[in-house]
């Protein structure tokens, strides 16, 4: 168990770790050859050009400047000063909003600290009750828990009050929350510039027809069924196999321009690969006529792949983006049933173009149902089975568990100041490499489940993580902890006592997730903002790749808020900070020292670093509050558990109404403010319509549309050829059916409109 001496370890490692990466930062973010790495959403705006400088050649990648040194902290003030709105304008609502779940975080809990340390810290310290407890591990930290007080006490009224402090601040400050962030979403949608999905429809399971194909039949169907509304549509064809050969064409083109550069740099000498896999093994050859091999290869096949994919109707999915004549007319559509029977013409709004993942819309409808099944039954596997090696390895990372593996470290472990680091660093470091990849395997799972938009996977990729660090890394680590650490005091008293020794041993496991926070919340966040990888990776590009300027933009990696791991992440912090706000209230400044420096970070990565990939109008608040909600019901429910070992059985009745009312509250809040997430008023539509009508009365509604959910793939290559077939359409307005009863149903509510197709 780790004791006030292996905290402190702990906390000068990982803030002299922090420190280094700020300095390290801010060094480099000097430097006007890292000036794409840290500024690089300044140059994708237009905004920022290279550093141009005359004298030396060194000035040119060096800054010689010492005045700027001595300002290497102004970043900081500089991230606060933008605000909210021209940062809303500036990188968008997701991003904004993002950042203010680590303000909410401050909101909750510095609070709560506040008063945590005014009352309830005197009162645990001065329970004396653990010195009187024999044959129990504690260190000077669990002094200042609810360990310390009696069994019996009255004392444990301060924590059953400040339980319900803690709850109502809490919801309180949800409230406001919610209701900032829903004012913020809707002014954001009503003052937002058009886009494509504001007039679109994803419309999926397209059932069969003998008689028409699939772009007749959804142009007949919208006709009949949405006449005054209905624009036009673009059907989906599955590329994923023609995606696959463009990119990699993309990098065998990377490889040849490596090759080419490495031979203008050394004309004498022919660079040579061989031609096995990742050019390890087999015939070694010239490197350049290989690739130029390669590359020519696979353009033939990218022709023959692409002209299948336009000519096989069977590459045709039973899937389409319908486009209407207004928003009015999309947002009917959208939220409304189409059919008689459920499960076809299924309609979703359909995500803004660069929110398409076009590989899941060449999946059949009817698959979807089985792939969700069989991913939650590998997320059960994955998540209660992957609780055994954490377990192992966090008994590993204890000294018994290393001594007991390596009994040749014992002598050195042994001594005090290793004995420190490992108590005090080492568990929180292994539990933070052991959850690196787990976020990949995740995104894979929600990629199989059939998901249409980046946003709704990052969504469901967040919720898998935060289950799996709720049950493994909280639970895990609290039971096993609980379980493991006290396991001779259970073998050594009477059963009647057991209880006792659990409910003091829980908030013992505290010190494990300060630990954990300076690890993960400290360095961590401080080693976000270095961008160690970028940077490598884009002087490699500038190196062997760049040949132009437009070479050097695609080497930039702006990166972005990577929500499905960062989100659960700061989840476990409020799930920490509820349950041992009235338990181990220590751990309150660790996490608003997280909290606050996030804020500071993710602000200056927004402004200066990251892209996003997409636009959702802070569509994930919702979830946000749910969790938070789950992290408040759990941390009541683990305090009545916790006092029902302290012979207080008269105080449960207050401890239950809690979780009830919590409950209450989030469903109060969920018909107050969660449709303003899912569904887009009609009122605003009509009013937007209303206003694009009397100020662009000309607006040409269908060029507007006609490309926008064509897939990357085929933007580049024979536009000009859809265009022609596009035109002479519009010269013969007729869907060629042959239901001659919807004929003049259809050449009169088309008029003239045909569909277009999107390439999927």
């Amino acid at each position: 168990m780790a004791s006030v001496q292996d905290i402190c370890t702990s906390a000068a490692i990982n803030l002299l770790s922090a420190l280094a990466f700020l300095m390290a930062f801010a060094f480099l973010r000097l430097q006007p050859i890292n000036d794409r790495v840290y500024f690089p959403k300044w140059y994708k705006k237009g905004i920022r050009a290279s550093p141009k400088s005359s004298g030396p050649l060194m000035k040119k990648f060096v800054n010689l400047d010492c005045r700027t040194y001595l300002k290497f902290w102004t970043w900081m003030p500089a991230a606060l000063r933008m605000p909210e709105p021209e940062l809303i304008d500036h990188a968008g609502l997701d991003s904004a909003v993002y950042v203010r779940i680590y303000l909410l975080g401050l909101k909750i809990f510095v609070p709560i600290a506040m008063l945590a340390f005014a009352v309830l810290v005197p009162v645990n310290w001065t329970g004396n009750t653990l010195d009187n407890v024999k044959d129990l591990t504690f260190s000077d930290i669990d002094k200042l828990s609810i360990s310390n007080v009696a069994p019996g006490s009255t004392r444990f009224v301060t924590h059953i009050i400040m339980a319900y402090v803690v709850t109502f601040w809490t919801c309180y400050i949800l409230y406001k929350e919610y209701q900032i962030v829903t004012n913020k979403r809707l002014q954001f949608l009503a003052s937002e510039n058009r886009r494509p999905d504001q007039f679109s429809v994803l419309v999926r399971n397209v059932p069969p027809d003998p008689d028409e194909s699939v772009s007749e039949h959804v142009e007949h169907f919208f006709c009949v069924n949405h006449p005054d509304t209905y624009l036009t549509h673009q059907v989906v064809y599955n590329a994923n196999k023609l995606a696959s050969l463009v990119e990699n064409k993309k990098s065998l083109h990377n490889w040849r321009t490596y090759y080419q550069t490495r031979y203008e740099r050394n004309p004498k000498m022919r660079p040579t690969t061989k031609t096995g896999l990742w050019g390890l093994w087999g015939k070694t050859v010239d490197a350049i006529d290989y690739y130029t091999d390669e590359i020519e290869k696979i353009i033939q096949e990218e022709s023959v792949e692409r002209e299948k994919v336009m000519s096989d109707p069977k590459a045709i999915v039973p899937a389409a983006f319908v486009s209407f004549k207004s928003r009015w007319g999309a947002a009917v559509c959208a939220q409304t049933q189409q059919s008689s029977n459920p499960t076809i013409w299924l309609t979703e709004w359909a995500p803004e173009p660069r929110d398409v993942y076009w590989d899941n819309l060449a999946i059949p409808y009817v698959e979807l149902a089985v792939k969700r099944l069989l991913m939650a039954v590998a997320m059960f596997f994955l998540t209660f089975f992957f609780m055994i090696p954490i377990a192992f390895v966090q008994s590993l990372a204890s000294i018994d568990g290393i001594v007991k593996v390596f009994p040749f470290l014992k002598a050195l472990i042994q001594k005090e100041k290793v004995k420190s680091v490992v108590q005090g660093f080492l568990p929180g470091i292994v539990l933070k490499i052991f959850l690196l990849l787990l976020p990949s395997i995740l995104m894979t799972m929600s990629k199989i489940e059939g998901l249409t938009s980046l946003s709704s996977l990052d969504r469901r990729s967040a919720g898998k993580y935060h289950f799996f660090l709720l049950v493994n890394v909280f639970f895990g680590s609290l039971i096993t902890g609980a379980a493991f650490q006290q396991l001779k005091t259970f073998l050594n008293q009477s059963p009647s006592e057991i209880p006792i020794t659990v409910g003091v041993a829980i908030p013992m496991k505290a010190t494990f997730f300060i630990t954990y926070i300076m690890v993960d919340g400290w360095a961590g966040i401080a080693a976000e903002i270095l961008r160690l990888v970028p940077l490598i990776m884009f002087h490699l590009k500038n190196t062997f790749l760049v040949k132009t300027e437009q070479d050097r933009e695609q080497a930039m990696d702006a990166g972005c808020i990577n929500f499905p791991s960062s989100e659960p992440r700061i989840q476990l912090y409020f799930l920490l900070g509820l349950v041992y706000s009235v338990v181990t209230p220590l751990i309150l400044p660790f996490i608003i020292v997280f909290f606050a420096f996030s804020y500071v970070v993710f602000r200056h990565q927004i402004i200066n670093v990251y892209d996003q990939k997409y636009e959702s109008g802070a569509a994930f608040w919702p979830a946000v509050h749910r969790r938070v909600i789950i992290g408040l019901v759990i941390s009541q429910f683990l305090l009545l558990g916790l006092l029902s070992t302290k012979r207080i059985a008269k105080a449960t009745p207050f401890l239950i109404a809690l979780p009830v009312l919590t409950i209450w509250f989030h469903r109060f809040c969920k018909g107050r403010f969660e449709s303003a997430f899912v569904k887009f008023p009609l009122q605003d539509t009509m009013v937007k319509d209303t206003l694009e009508r009397a100020t662009e009365p000309n607006l040409n509604l269908k060029a507007y549309l006609q490309d926008s959910y064509l897939h990357p793939v085929f933007k580049s290559f024979d536009i000009e050829r859809l265009g022609v077939a596009v035109d002479e359409e519009e010269n013969n307005p007729l869907v060629s059916t042959k239901r001659s009863s919807r004929r003049s149903s259809s050449k009169t509510a088309s008029g003239g409109i045909t569909p277009q197709i999107v390439l999927e």
